[in-house]
Parts: structure tokens; sequence; C-alpha cells
């Protein structure tokens, strides 16, 4: 939807790049082979950004126009939400490298490099 209380109307997410999450896992399997305690640390950006801002982003690196549309909201959705960051940082020294240039970026390199998706 469009009409959500944001900036720009559209919900706001916190995107990752896959590397970054990669990169977080190994950090949280290393604190747990180090304490041998498990825990729940949230990995992501922390930092919203409007679905408008990524069709916007995505548009700019890739030189091409998006094509999108604005539906109704879907039930249960939130206008907000991303990740509080603040123990991936402290306790696993873990953050966020990559920003969303370079997340969409990257995925567009991958994508055109891989037109039918993943091999079977």
């Amino acid at each position: 939807g469009n009409d959500w209380p944001t900036l720009d109307g559209t919900g706001v997410r916190d995107y990752i790049h896959v590397m970054d999450l990669a990169r977080g896992h190994l950090a949280a399997l290393a604190h747990m082979e180090r304490t041998q305690q498990s825990l729940t640390v949230n990995l992501g950006t922390g930092a919203g950004v409007s679905v408008q801002q990524l069709v916007d982003t995505f548009a700019r690196v890739t030189g091409r126009a998006i094509a999108h549309r604005y539906v109704a909201r879907r039930p249960g959705d939130v206008a907000a939400c991303w990740a509080d960051t603040t123990l991936a940082r402290t306790l696993l020294g873990w953050q966020a490298e990559h920003d969303l240039a370079r997340m969409c970026e990257d995925a567009w390199r991958w994508q055109a490099m891989n037109p039918a998706g993943y091999a079977d």
C-alpha cells in the first residue's frame, strides 16, 4: 500500500545483504561455540528503508524504470519495522557492511548472470 503513516506512504522495512546475514550467522555460531550458550540476536542494518526507496534505488543502480503498482495493505502488516542491532554489535562485534545501493547492485548482477534463476 501507499497509505501508511510513513514519509512516502509505503511500508518501511530493514533490508539486509545476504553476505552480511551470513557473516552474522558465523559470528553467532562463534559466540555459541565460545560460550556454550545459545542466544537470539537481530541481524539487519538497523535502519528502515521504505518500499518506495527500495524501488527508487533499484531503478537508479540499474538505470531502468521499475514498473510497480500499489495494492491494498495486507492484513497484519505494520507501517514500519526494522532491527535493533545493538546486541549484534555489542555481543558479537557484528554490523552490516553493505548499503541499500550495494544490495541492489549485487542482486541485479546475480540476476543478469543467472536469468533463469538457480540451476536445478
